[in-house]
């Protein structure tokens, strides 16, 4: 079992109570913003987790799609969409092979959802061809990733190890699952500076790319990306 398999096979309640899942609503407003707020549009939402942006993004009036590897996951995001009776479309699918084809107006990937968690360049780089793929011409894709420029001015901390050959880090992750139990898991995660991502999209088709600062629940065009922000924000357009 891969270590993000393992880490999401029984950690769904938990997991909405970590303080990175707090942010929901103010990265939804960054989203309907970014799609002025057009409400006929159909959106992917790629790694939903528990369906926090999916749910709310129905709420709001949108035809969400959700996709995750973890039926553990979608469980809970199903538990959560009937308990607020809505309809929600939650499919369990690989990243790495999405069946869709110019079916979305939009697509997001937030919170590490799925990129870029897996073992190799090659498969991340599947996750983004099939949001590509997925998403129709005009279309937007939305998402959140490791900032290779922190890591390389912050040194890694105790416990964790970081490669920058190859721009990867390793660091042992605690949690506790849905039955109170004490885990670990090895994670390894890939850091990608902003030219790399610029090259991978636009190899991919996307012509206008946009990286700005990952602020927790407030995501915003005016915060420009620096060496201080963990993650970043790519706003790209097809």
């Amino acid at each position: 079992m891969k270590w993000y398999e393992k880490l999401f096979a029984n950690y769904a309640e938990n997991y909405d109570q970590e303080p990175f899942t707090q942010g929901t609503v103010g990265e939804c407003d960054f989203i309907e913003a970014e799609l002025n707020f057009d409400r006929s549009l159909r959106i992917l939402d790629i790694g939903c987790g528990t369906g926090r942006h999916a749910i709310e993004l129905t709420k709001r009036g949108y035809a969400v799609t959700g996709i995750d590897l973890s039926e553990a996951q979608l469980r809970r995001a199903r538990e959560k969409a009937a308990a607020e009776g809505l309809q929600v479309e939650f499919l369990r699918c690989d990243a790495r092979d999405l069946p869709f084809v110019q079916e979305f107006d939009a697509a997001i990937m937030l919170c590490e959802g799925a990129f870029p968690l897996m073992e190799t360049d090659e498969m991340n780089f599947a996750i983004l061809g099939g949001a590509a793929r997925a998403l129709k011409s005009p279309g937007k894709f939305i998402f959140t990733t490791l900032n290779g420029l922190y890591r390389l001015f912050h040194p890694a901390s105790e416990g964790e190890s970081f490669d920058m050959l190859t721009m990867r880090s390793r660091d042992l992750l605690t949690f506790t699952d849905d039955d109170g139990q004490v885990q670990q898991v090895e994670a390894s995660e890939r850091y990608y500076l902003p030219s790399e991502i610029t090259w991978l999209l636009k190899s991919l088709g996307f012509t206008k790319i946009e990286f700005f600062g990952a602020k927790l629940g407030a995501f915003s065009r005016q915060d420009q990306l620096t060496a201080e922000d963990f993650e970043m924000l790519v706003v790209a357009e097809k």
